[in-house]
């Protein structure tokens, strides 16, 4: 049966990733709510946008009378909420805006979407049942790993290391109080590094590709020994679908990728792929490899994230499709071939998709 689903946060990498998933492998549609900050892009959704079960609004999870015209107009049976600043660099030099999208407006979100499951329950009781708030999170709340077989389960205590993910686990509780307090049906989960098609320059594995392309330094922190679980993009889609359909009132999902690599090693990685893949180097380049350049560590780094995903295997029948290996000879052959998509992002002009949505 067709659902309607409110995404929030849909043209950011993993939000677009999920509605794309939604619109080419289900029947659902998608209302993608975005504010379109700087790592909102419009051309992530091209493959879907002339969908008749797609449609794009432009606001702000902050506007508590946005929030709740959406609400009234769409009537969603799920909501999907993505929308969040997430890069830790990004919050150390400014942590406000992550406090205020983060926080402040997970909780206008909540409050909107408790007005309006309240007002279910009076008028369309079934419909109400099945309501569901699905809330995503990172495995960053948990702060970091000492022991090299520990790993991050739903019951890890919160130990959150930078500004983002001080948020983010913000956010967290948040849902959990408002399931716990007033019966919200919400859910939760908790991923691991995503990567992928559509990843904005600025992350690790993409920006490793782009300044190899150009012959530029590949800056890696410290001694690049931090270790973090890396998960294929489109199999967290997958992941989140199911858990927003399938997974059990007011519980918890780890998501990971089963794929614990070394900073340094997935530079090493793209390097060597990019030796097949791109043997046509820049100029007075010889090999990518020797692009590697160490930098000061920034502050707080965790070293090390790995997360234990039994849970939603055991549950809900989830794994992940793609090995380290496949999704990243996926993802940098995807950048090779989608030169147009990055080149717009890094010069500035998709930007310019903002008066599209507008309009």
């Amino acid at each position: 049966m067709s659902k309607t689903f409110l995404v929030t946060g849909g043209a950011g990498f993993i939000g677009s990733a999920v509605v794309r998933e939604l619109i080419q492998r289900t029947p659902h549609r998608v209302v993608n709510v975005d504010k379109l900050t700087y790592a909102g892009n419009p051309e992530s959704l091209a493959p879907v946008d002339s969908s008749e079960r797609y449609e794009f609004r432009l606001a702000d999870i902050r506007d508590a009378n946005a929030m709740r015209r959406l609400f009234r107009e769409h009537r969603p049976d799920v909501v999907m909420h993505l929308a969040a600043e997430s890069h830790v660099d990004r919050s150390i030099d400014g942590p406000a805006a992550f406090i205020e999208t983060n926080v402040v407006g997970t909780y206008t979100l909540l409050e909107a979407a408790r007005q309006y499951w309240r007002d279910l329950l009076v008028d369309q009781p079934d419909k109400a049942a099945d309501f569901r708030f699905h809330h995503i999170s990172t495995d960053e709340v948990y702060g970091d790993l000492h022991g090299v077989d520990d790993l991050f389960t739903e019951t890890t205590a919160y130990a959150p290391s930078s500004p983002y993910s001080a948020s983010k686990a913000g956010s967290d509780h948040l849902v959990r109080a408002w399931y716990r307090t007033f019966g919200l049906p919400t859910l939760v989960t908790n991923c691991s590094n995503n990567y992928g098609p559509y990843h904005f320059p600025e992350k690790l594995i993409p920006l490793t590709i782009l300044n190899a392309l150009a012959g530029k330094p590949l800056p890696v922190y410290g001694d690049g020994r931090q270790i973090r679980d890396w998960l294929f993009v489109e199999d967290h889609a997958r992941a989140l679908i199911k858990v927003a359909t399938e997974g059990e009132i007011g519980e918890t999902y780890n998501i990971g990728g089963h794929n614990e690599k070394r900073n340094i090693e997935v530079v090493e990685t793209i390097c060597d792929l990019l030796e097949e893949l791109a043997p046509h180097k820049p100029q007075g380049v010889q090999r990518y490899r020797d692009l590697i350049t160490f930098v000061a560590d920034r502050p707080g780094h965790d070293q090390r994230y790995a997360i234990d995903a039994s849970k939603i295997q055991r549950e809900l029948g989830w794994t992940p499709q793609e090995t380290f290996e496949s999704g990243m000879r996926r993802t940098v052959q995807w950048f090779l071939d989608n030169d147009v998509w990055w080149r717009r992002v890094q010069n500035g002009s998709y930007q310019g998709e903002r008066l599209g949505a507008i309009a």
